[in-house]
């Protein structure tokens, strides 16, 4: 459970191509809504986009808000897990501030270019991006108090490691406070086969009840579940979201 058959490099290269796209081209056409106004819509607060570099909310492709169940404090260490441009690794550096550190870990280079780029430009010295895997982390044991992640766990063919791996590199009774993309019902094998409906945040839902499950067999406690008010652009996404009930939720979990 949590590992879908699926050719993972063709979906590795899929997913690269189009978030490459949303840093290099925030204004092009998507699945999915970007940017501020999308930000706005989900509930962050202007203050807050306010203080986070441009460049990173015109490239921000996230389905909720999940920073109010976070609770982060001033001197935490985060983890943004597929953090993209950043816009989620600076808003978690002005909650932790100068004491803190927050790191952002994504497999797509020009992301990270732009993103750590924005980084100097911005001098935010409690960042730091790196380049890897949500389902292989490369951090230590017990690394952090909150792990935080905004519609990616979705694009991974193995969501069980991912949330293993996330038990493993928190500390105990740290924090995951996620937002991500579930269905009401199964997917059909031909949607799940379907790179550019995965890419699209869709092909890789998990039910909800899975969802809920793979993190609670990681070892989590659940506190809270939240639909976020979400929704797709294209005709295609709108269409499966109608069909199979996608929908968009907020969770915040402890690890053991």
């Amino acid at each position: 459970m949590g590992t879908v058959a699926v050719d993972r490099s063709e979906l590795e290269d899929k997913v690269k191509q189009v978030y490459r796209a949303v840093a290099q081209n925030p204004a092009g056409k998507y699945h999915f809504k970007m940017g501020r106004g999308l930000a706005e819509q989900l509930g962050y607060p202007a203050w807050l986009l306010d203080a986070i570099p441009a460049a990173a909310v015109e490239s921000f492709a996230g389905v909720g808000y999940f920073f109010d169940l976070a609770d982060l404090k001033p001197g935490e260490k985060i983890l943004d897990l597929g953090s993209g441009s950043g816009m989620d690794v600076f808003a978690a550096a002005v909650t932790v501030g100068s004491g803190g550190q927050v790191v952002g870990l994504d497999m797509t280079e020009e992301q990270l270019e732009k993103a750590d780029g924005l980084r100097k430009e911005g001098g935010f010295p409690q960042v730091a991006f790196a380049h890897g895997y949500i389902e292989e982390l490369p951090f230590d044991d017990a690394s952090f108090d909150c792990i935080i992640s905004n519609g990616v766990i979705n694009l991974s063919a193995d969501k069980a490691a991912v949330f293993r791996e996330a038990a493993r590199v928190l500390r105990p009774g740290g924090r995951l406070a996620v937002a991500d993309i579930v269905t009401e019902r199964p997917l059909t094998q031909q949607i799940v086969c379907n790179i550019d409906l995965w890419a699209a945040c869709i092909g890789g839902a998990t039910q909800e009840g899975t969802y809920q499950e793979l993190i609670a067999g990681s070892g989590f406690a659940l506190e809270t579940l939240r639909t976020n008010p979400y929704e797709f652009l294209s005709d295609s996404a709108r269409a499966a979201t109608t069909k199979y009930g996608v929908r968009s939720l907020s969770i915040l979990a402890y690890a053991g």
